[in-house]
């Protein structure tokens, strides 16, 4: 309540605000930050400034107020701003560039439901045992008893859904299930944000995850499987790195794997993994190469090549199999 209370005086209180999503941006990140633009609005008549790290996927295009958002590398960085809020940032190295803007704010809020947040920031809501920053954030709301109109409640659905896998993740409580129940009642569409967000892959998405996964390798008794992808592969198929999305969790799916991840070249001295498990704390895994998250679904950046990361990945998985 204490915090809630301190999240509501900062915005009422603070002319200028920025909200920041973190770096490959996903449902969650960009419908809370969207949710969040559009609650301030409605509550407060002011307009937040959204900032992304890096583009923002196709499919998300429709989310409200998502044309209004701003790169890093075309803002100001030397400005101060009243009010800094990071939205799903596990980490402050998740928002890269954007650091210096966080670190010279006047005030700062931290919104997320990462168990290796460290309660960066003046502010911190963090609540692991939520689905997804979005869900935090409707909690926030629900708490201070700000309106959730139909655009607010579209943003938070998306963010609760995808972070979620469309409800058939493991974090899909009956407390979730009863918020976007509320949420439907305020307007929401989930067969048509089901369709936005899982039904929506174009043509060159799909032969590039098809080639993905027919590349597959496997170790431990078919218990590991994973998917080596370099930026040539990308160029090939002509689609941009969010075209790796759910690649680890349909590699998840086959009854033999109990852990799965993809490792995707940055360049040939570092890479950016997602992996997946069934049983094993991946967070844990994942937190020795500097990166977090949760149990069942976590990742990191190494400074490794894809080939060297995955026998070092193979390596640790195996201790905890």
């Amino acid at each position: 309540m204490e915090n809630c209370n301190n999240f509501e005086n900062l915005i009422k209180n603070s002319k200028n605000i920025l909200i920041i999503s973190h770096i490959n941006p996903d449902g969650d990140t960009l419908g809370c930050m969207c949710g969040l633009f559009s609650s301030i609005y409605k509550k407060y008549k002011k307009k937040a400034e959204m900032l992304i790290i890096s583009p923002i996927p196709k499919i998300y295009e429709f989310l409200p107020h998502i044309k209004t958002v701003k790169n890093v590398s075309d803002i100001d960085k030397s400005r101060e701003y009243d009010l800094v809020i990071t939205v799903d940032v596990a980490a402050l190295d998740r928002i890269v560039d954007a650091q210096i803007l966080f670190n010279k704010a006047k005030h700062t809020i931290n919104i997320d439901h990462h168990k290796t947040n460290d309660n960066f920031g003046e502010v911190a809501i963090v609540k692991p045992e939520a689905s997804s920053a979005s869900e935090v954030l409707f909690d926030i709301l629900k708490e201070l008893n700000w309106e959730i109109d139909s655009e607010i409640a579209t943003s938070l659905y998306v963010g609760i859904l995808t972070d979620t896998g469309g409800f058939k993740f493991e974090n899909t409580t009956s407390k979730v299930l009863n918020a976007c129940g509320e949420l439907i009642d305020k307007g929401v569409n989930p067969n048509d944000l089901y369709k936005r967000c899982y039904e929506s892959k174009s043509k060159e998405i799909i032969l590039f995850q098809s080639h993905c996964i027919n590349n597959a390798k496997f170790e431990n008794n078919d218990k590991i499987a994973y998917s080596i992808i370099y930026n040539k592969d990308l160029e090939k198929y002509n689609v941009k790195n969010d075209a790796t999305d759910g690649i680890a969790e349909t590699l998840r799916s086959m009854f033999t794997t109990e852990v799965s991840f993809v490792a995707k070249e940055i360049d040939s001295k570092s890479c950016k993994v997602s992996m997946r498990s069934k049983k094993i704390d991946v967070a844990k895994i994942c937190s020795i190469f500097g990166g977090g998250g949760h149990k069942f679904a976590a990742g990191c950046t190494t400074k490794y090549s894809v080939t060297e990361t995955a026998k070092k990945l193979i390596a640790e998985i195996n201790k905890e199999l």
